[in-house]
């Protein structure tokens, strides 16, 4: 894909490496799920010009389950960015993998995996059918992601695993799709060699010297975006360990050789 669908964040951390980049920001940006049929198909028709050619887009969509993320608010702004993240990757030709992770990603939780084809003879009739596959499948999203979360050792957050799966499920879709890994987390990381927590994330070397004992698989070419660091059910932390964790994130994606980094506190991009 050639053309991005971020077309600001504006109060927010973007690398120079993201000219304006980010799978289906810009359609979160610019819609909820709803409205008029006419509409619907006029926000597709956008969403289709942006798509580019290329390579098809394979979204990942990692939902970190633990204790610090247990808010109602949290999850419906995760679920209502995860709508339409798969409406853009309909819209795309792209395919769709919907986990939930906490401690192990032994233990992860993969609510939906496929491809998300469009019937039709025409354009627009194929753009028709947009919102019947996309309500399938987060259907199928909503109706698993409490009994999941449920599942999951809520204590521990291996948030860094999260970027291995994808590049497995990347590798294994082979050459014709492009990554767009998202990841929605506080990012409080406390499993592993490596542990976020406290002011210790207010110091800019110490959290690069972090970044760098982080085991990064190898994603180059893709798209990442963690969304919603720093926001927890409790105390929300100092702006400075916010940016400590913006800082770690955008280091590991660095580190893992993507082309495009987006780090964000916001879990409710479908809002902005």
């Amino acid at each position: 894909m050639s053309h991005s669908f971020l077309t600001s964040f504006s109060g927010r951390r973007v690398l120079p490496v993201v000219a304006a980049s980010g799978l289906a920001l810009a359609s979160l940006a610019a819609c909820t799920f709803g409205g008029s049929p006419a509409g619907e198909l006029g926000r597709d028709q956008s969403i289709l010009a942006a798509c580019g050619k290329g390579p098809r887009p394979a979204v990942d969509v990692q939902l970190d389950g633990t204790g610090s993320s247990a808010s109602a608010q949290i999850a419906g702004e995760r679920l209502a960015a995860v709508e339409q993240l798969v409406r853009t990757a309909a819209v795309c030709g792209g395919r769709v993998r919907v986990a939930v992770f906490s401690s192990s990603s032994a233990t992860e939780t993969v609510l939906f995996e496929g491809a998300l084809p469009l019937a039709g003879a025409t354009t627009n009739a194929r753009l028709r059918r947009v919102p019947r596959v996309v309500g399938r499948v987060v259907t199928q999203v909503r109706r698993g992601y409490g009994p999941a979360v449920r599942r999951l050792d809520r204590g521990g957050s291996d948030i860094t695993g999260a970027y291995r799966l994808a590049g497995e499920w990347s590798r294994q879709l082979g050459s014709g799709y492009r990554l767009r890994l998202f990841v929605f987390t506080d990012g409080f990381q406390n499993v592993g060699p490596v542990k976020l927590s406290g002011a210790a994330l207010a110091n800019s070397s110490h959290v690069r010297g972090l970044a760098e004992r982080v085991s990064m698989p190898a994603l180059p070419g893709s798209w990442i975006t963690v969304a919603g660091l720093g926001r927890v059910a409790g105390k929300p932390p100092s702006s400075a360990v916010v940016e400590g964790l913006v800082a770690f994130y955008d280091a590991v994606c660095r580190r893992a050789g993507a082309s495009r980094c987006v780090s964000v506190s916001d879990d409710a991009v479908a809002g902005q």
